[in-house]
């Protein structure tokens, strides 16, 4: 369940109060006429449910109401009703919700903040990644890839694809581009202090290194990793599943392969910095375009539904026909 407020013109309140009075799945609606100020106007408020939500958001955004004003829209936690407003389906297999759009915009737009503390995660989250291929310790690994805060750079900039919108293109290429390029330039000057520390293990120094063998040889299997977490990572958002999310963060080998690639410099390993780069960029380009494709086919497929001819019914259709003949 949403909560919306908004302030609508006087000549437009009774068309929006008209509609939502239409719409299924609004209730609780509440005009105070003349009540807003800055912007003047009458302020109406009205809860929706996830499911009816994106109509009713397209039906504010015809009416002009996001120009003139904001739309508030939050979450509620719990509702107390003497029965449910949507009677719950029994079973096994229940019919997943349909994502609320301008919600899943909002929690991509809002991880593109590309502040300071952005580009200093990334470094410290290399430099973790480097103790990580010095020691082999894959936990370490591991930690580097949660710090990470790459992935609202490479969602943002799938959605940018998605949307037409070169700004945010724009902004979170240049984002990765100086995010990774500070997580190499950090990887490097760390390996070089190490290594003139004379601290460096023992192991890595005779060429044992399997974490650093896993980052720097990219194969099929990178690959099909790459492309399940995109597709992971879309569903995790479009479907508000936070712990799917991080399940994303410690699958793509980006932070690591950046730390890879600046150690393998300090150190001289020149064919180990080429794999990591390799490495690097075939997980970012694939996330993209995993994501912005993930994102267009969720919009395609919910919006069949809402239609009232998913792909799902299609097939039910032609199966009973087939049946029938």
């Amino acid at each position: 369940m949403l909560h919306v407020r908004v302030v609508a013109p006087a000549t437009a309140t009774q068309s929006l109060t008209d509609r939502l009075a239409a719409a299924p799945g609004v209730h609780n609606l509440v005009v105070r006429t003349g009540a807003a100020r800055r912007p003047e106007g009458d302020a109406i408020a009205f809860d929706v449910r996830d499911a009816a939500a994106n109509p009713v958001f397209t039906a504010l955004r015809e009416l002009g109401l996001d120009g003139d004003s904001v739309i508030c829209v939050e979450r509620v936690d719990a509702t107390l009703s003497g029965q449910s407003l949507v009677p719950p389906r029994r079973g096994w297999l229940r019919q997943e919700k349909a994502p609320v759009w301008e919600m899943v915009e909002a929690v991509i737009r809002d991880g593109e903040a590309y502040a300071p503390s952005f580009y200093v995660l990334l470094a410290i989250a290399a430099m973790i990644g480097v103790v990580g291929i010095l020691t082999n310790s894959q936990i370490l690994i591991v930690g580097a890839m949660v710090v990470g805060p790459e992935y609202n750079a490479i969602i943002g900039v799938a959605l940018g694809i998605t949307k037409r919108g070169r700004a945010e293109m724009r902004d979170g290429l240049l984002a990765l581009w100086w995010g990774f390029l500070a997580a190499i330039v950090v990887s490097l000057l760390f390996g070089l202090a190490v290594r003139a520390s004379g601290k460096t293990p023992l192991l890595f120094l005779k060429g044992v290194r399997p974490v650093g063998a896993l980052i720097n040889s990219p194969n099929m299997f990178s690959v099909i990793v790459a492309v399940l977490a995109g597709l992971v990572g879309v569903v995790s958002l479009t479907e508000s599943r936070a712990n799917a999310l991080i399940g994303v963060f410690i699958s793509v080998t980006t932070i690591p392969a950046a730390a890879s690639v600046g150690l393998s410099i300090a150190y001289a390993s020149w064919s180990e910095a080429r794999g990591s780069l390799l490495q690097l960029l075939l997980n970012v380009v694939l996330l993209i375009l995993v994501g912005a494709a993930g994102l267009r086919a969720q919009r395609a497929i919910w919006r069949s539904s809402a239609a009232g001819d998913s792909p799902a019914r299609r097939l039910i259709r032609r199966w009973a026909r087939d049946r029938a003949l």
